[in-house]
């Protein structure tokens, strides 16, 4: 289990070893300086805050991440263990309390390992170097004629730990830092980490989670799990019809429940009791008057039509190489086709949970959301408090990918916890969560393409005009980014962003561009959005990848040739044979319509880049005759993130990652009607059941041990849409031009 370790605890009464390091750029006056500073409190610039030994010499990292779920954790201790030469079990991690770890942007955009475990192997690497000079030192031989095996040095007969060592001390050293908090932090010391030829657990599988058998058996302590003295329950009201505000407030309504307590500031209502049954009838029971708005939606039908004709609040031109408006001014033949995406909901497995005691001057809070170092800066904004007089502490929640529903959980708690002057736990029901968490957004894809008269493409353009990915950005750092911040009055501060394809096709001439508009209410709206799984990846590419296909047979192209006949990177070009080859791809042109028995079937490929890591996909899908169902039977993946750390855990993050993205593409769709959101659950928000999970999914890890580890965790659902559609298209003919690609959709485009 990780070990919960209070650094105060861990460091007291020991006192500090201080090790004279001498970094480059820096004054002995400096250095002095930055050692004396590293006994006060958390630093970023010293070693301490990432490494530290316990008495009998085992290893606590400690990092400013979290691990959501997909097993990180086990990446960091690999990483660890691997740099001071002592054994995974030896190695414990404390992640996103935020009085005992730096501010490394939590879990965000995949960089758990591509940065967060950077820095931890940096640390790790300058901790062995310090203690094996230690112990040289110690013997009074060079540090060069010593080994280590398992946290022992040996010098001939001479053996040492790191506990007997270090133990119980922090490291007084100083690393190089780069002046960044977040995602952008990293640390460098002396020391050089091990080169590829050394590893002994890096790239290899056998590392077991420590978390999985608490989990099944129930025993794990959850975010639902805490509980204090004295704590009260909170529940929201929410209108029943979006943009409305409460006016008026019967409170005798709820007089016949003990101990209830109504919460209304601005136009935040909630109520908290000392029972949670007591507090779910309350929010039953109370009445409220709310005030009279005209429906703020659409009518579902028409909400792409919307989107098209919408304000542009921000153009990006994120890609602009040659003179696209040549080539369709001399094009031989022009191509088109657009793409639609819906909104979807989180539909975590739970509604989140989360719960704060605000007493006199400071503030205490637990989070099941993935930034609790964002979290601690939107609690301290919002009741004006300095940052060290709020404690944020993660706990494992019902899941997050981007920003759920847990921040504004937390935020409500914190709100009701200052009113009534005690602490306060906040958990939604299903229709909370499934109905008002932020939304991944609808979007537009448009793309057109110029071919010559020999069948080349010699221009294309892409253009997504949709809602911001991240209409409030992607934390709750500061309180407009929540419902109760939005819900009481703070400034809006929109942040307009979509996004257009990463890949390295080389036509000649290529445009890109995006267009955000306005939401359809400005504030708590249920259809608000922000960052998903991959923010913006799916849809995207969804939409750039079916085009390519649609490219491969105007060009008379099978598909996989189409691509590799355009794209220029050594990468890009191995994860598309890789994945062809192991589907067994037969060269093709058009939708081939193979009938077995009373099902069609077909292949599908797409590819994409995210980041450092590129990703092609097959899928192979089966077609009912009849009923039209479609299954996902079969993937095949081709995997390159650079260097591969712990495989197995790899491989199960790519196939939780590969199920949900099915779900979105195949299943999934939040629905509105002009008054409100109407998918509450999972019956008006199906995801994919079990028995439609796919039955294969088949991986290949392209490992580049001499590359840094890219993010690895997001990168294959954005071209898996691609893949399935594509599919769709070679078993059937039909052309799946808008998600998801229900039975009723595919009827109606049979030909």
């Amino acid at each position: 289990m990780t070990i919960q370790v209070n650094r105060r605890e861990f460091l007291a009464g020991s006192g500090a070893l201080t090790v004279s390091v001498l970094l480059p750029g820096l004054t002995k006056q400096a250095q002095a300086a930055g050692t004396q500073a590293s006994r006060l409190g958390l630093k970023p610039d010293q070693l301490s805050s990432y490494i530290s030994i316990t008495h009998d010499g085992r290893v606590v990292g400690w990092t400013g991440k979290v691990d959501m779920g997909q097993g990180t954790e086990i990446g960091w201790i690999k990483m660890i263990a691997e740099e001071l030469d002592v054994a995974p079990e030896r190695v414990s991690m404390v992640q996103g309390n935020t009085e005992e770890t730096v501010d490394q942007g939590g879990a965000s955009g995949s960089t758990g390992i591509w940065f967060g475990g950077i820095a931890l192997r940096n640390a790790a690497a300058e901790a062995r170097l310090t203690l094996v000079e230690m112990a040289a030192a110690k013997f009074g031989v060079p540090a060069a004629q010593l080994t280590v095996d398992n946290g022992i040095i040996s010098a001939g007969a001479k053996k040492i730990s790191y506990g007997e060592l270090i133990g119980g001390k922090h490291f007084d050293v100083q690393l190089e830092w780069n002046q960044e908090y977040g995602n952008e932090l990293k640390v460098q010391g002396r020391a050089k980490p091990k080169s590829p030829s050394e590893y002994k657990l890096i790239g290899r599988a056998g590392t077991k989670r420590r978390d999985i058998v608490a989990k099944v058996l129930g025993t794990a302590t959850n975010m639902v799990d805490v509980k204090l003295p004295g704590m009260l329950h909170g529940r929201m009201l929410r209108p029943p019809v979006a943009g409305a505000v409460p006016v008026a407030v019967d409170e005798s309504s709820v007089k016949h429940i003990p101990g209830v307590k109504v919460v209304w500031q601005k136009d935040f209502i909630g109520l908290v009791a000392p029972k949670q049954w007591d507090a779910i009838r309350a929010a039953r029971a109370l009445k409220v008057t709310w005030s009279a708005v005209k429906p703020p939606f659409p009518d579902q039908k028409d909400i792409y039509n919307h989107i098209r004709a919408a304000k542009s609040m921000k153009r990006d031109e994120d890609v602009k190489v040659g003179d696209t408006d040549a080539a369709f001014a001399n094009a031989a033949k022009i191509v088109e086709a657009t793409y639609e995406w819906p909104f979807h909901s989180h539909a975590s497995m739970a509604p989140a949970c989360g719960v704060a005691d605000m007493r006199e001057g400071e503030a205490t809070v637990w989070t099941g959301g993935q930034k609790p170092h964002f979290c601690r800066e939107g609690i301290a904004k919002m009741f004006n408090l300095p940052e060290e007089k709020v404690k944020v502490m993660f706990m494992t929640g019902p899941g997050s990918y981007g920003r759920n529903d847990s921040g504004d959980a937390t935020m409500d708690a914190a709100v009701l916890s200052k009113a009534v002057g005690k602490p306060v736990r906040v958990q939604g029901m299903r229709h909370d969560g499934t109905q008002w968490d932020p939304k991944s957004p609808a979007s537009v894809h448009t793309s057109r393409a110029a071919i010559d008269r020999d069948g080349k493409v010699i221009g294309w353009q892409f253009e997504t005009k949709a809602f911001s990915r991240r209409e409030f950005f992607r934390d709750e750092g500061s309180p407009e980014r929540t419902l109760a911040g939005q819900l009481l009055g703070w400034p809006l501060k929109p942040v307009w962003l979509l996004g257009v394809p990463g890949e390295s096709y080389s036509f000649a001439a290529r445009r890109k561009t995006s267009d955000t508009i306005a939401p359809l209410i400005d504030r708590a709206s249920p259809l608000r959005s922000s960052h998903f799984r991959d923010p913006g990846g799916p849809q995207i590419h969804f939409a750039s990848e079916s085009f390519m296909d649609e490219l491969a047979l105007a060009t008379n192209t099978d598909a996989v040739e189409f691509r590799l006949r355009y794209l220029s990177n050594p990468r890009d070009v191995q994860v598309v044979k890789t994945a062809a080859e192991k589907a067994g791809w037969q060269p093709h042109v058009g939708a081939r319509k193979q009938l077995r028995g009373d099902v069609y079937v077909g292949q599908g490929l797409s590819y994409a880049v995210r980041g450092a890591t590129r990703v092609a996909v097959v899928a192979e899908v089966e077609v009912h005759k009849q009923t039209h169902r479609i299954w996902v039977r079969r993937y095949f993946i081709a995997h390159d993130c650079g260097q591969v750390i712990a495989p197995d855990l790899l491989r199960q993050t790519l196939e939780a990652q590969i199920v949900q993205t099915t779900s979105r593409a195949v299943y999934e769709e939040v629905k509105f009607d002009n008054n409100n959101v109407t998918s509450v659950d999972w019956q008006t928000y199906p995801i994919l059941d079990m028995k439609d999970a796919p039955e294969t999914i088949d991986i290949t890890l392209i490992d580049r041990p001499e590359l840094p580890p890219g993010g690895a965790g997001e990168a294959t659902c954005r071209p898996l849409p691609a893949a399935i559609a594509n599919a769709i298209f070679d078993a059937t003919g039909v052309r799946m031009r808008q998600a998801p690609f229900t039975p009723a959709r595919l009827k109606a485009g049979w030909v």
